[in-house]
């Protein structure tokens, strides 16, 4: 009868114990990113931004634009067709985000490097610029730049400061694309938002 009533008093103070190690010791370091919810894109919907580039003739989508604390994760799909030559000035650069690409379909030629050839600043009113990818840098060419041939499920890191240049694409190329903008210079973006996006023709 002792031992079953120790038992019991063991038992009742086990959860106690469990709880005590589960409060937050105010010196361990502290979530960056207090109490926020986690994000899930379902697939169709990332379907339904590629269908409305390929019907209304769009390139660059953001999806979202999430807090995550210290920085905003952008969440967007990208449709770029055809392309045989290098069009003019097309080098991008981005000063404060950077982006990683994850193809989902087609294959090109991705020339990458930090060394920008005539390089002009992008106006601060360009969506993009605005609601997108920040403020930076377009150019003509990219010195030493290093060609990369990429296709569907290969990944893409392009630091801030990088150039990124699409020389050839074969057919198309569609990836989703990841924003990592630390300074929070792009505002915020919900599935509300998303939706009422998609639900109408995209604005020029």
């Amino acid at each position: 009868m002792k031992n079953f009533l120790l038992g019991l008093v063991a038992a009742a103070c086990f959860p106690a114990a469990l709880m005590a190690q589960g409060k937050i010791n105010p010196t361990d370091p502290q979530p960056t990113c207090n109490m926020c919810p986690g994000t899930v894109i379902p697939l169709s919907e990332l379907e339904a931004y590629t269908k409305k580039a390929m019907a209304e003739r769009l390139t660059d989508q953001q999806v979202r634009e999430i807090e995550i604390g210290k920085a905003h994760v952008g969440i967007g799909m990208v449709y770029r067709g055809k392309l045989d030559k290098r069009s003019a000035d097309s080098v991008a650069e981005h000063d404060q985000v950077s982006e990683v690409y994850h193809i989902i379909s087609g294959s090109a030629t991705l020339v990458l490097g930090p060394d920008i050839v005539n390089r002009q600043r992008r106006p601060a009113t360009q969506r993009t610029v605005v609601e997108f990818n920040g403020p930076g840098n377009n150019g003509s060419d990219i010195r030493n730049g290093v060609a990369h041939q990429i296709k569907a499920g290969d990944v893409v890191v392009i630091p801030a400061g990088t150039g990124h240049w699409f020389t050839k694409i074969d057919d198309h190329i569609n990836y989703l694309m990841i924003r990592f903008d630390p300074d929070k210079v792009t505002p915020l973006r919900s599935e509300v938002q998303s939706k009422d996006y998609l639900s109408k023709p995209a604005p020029r």
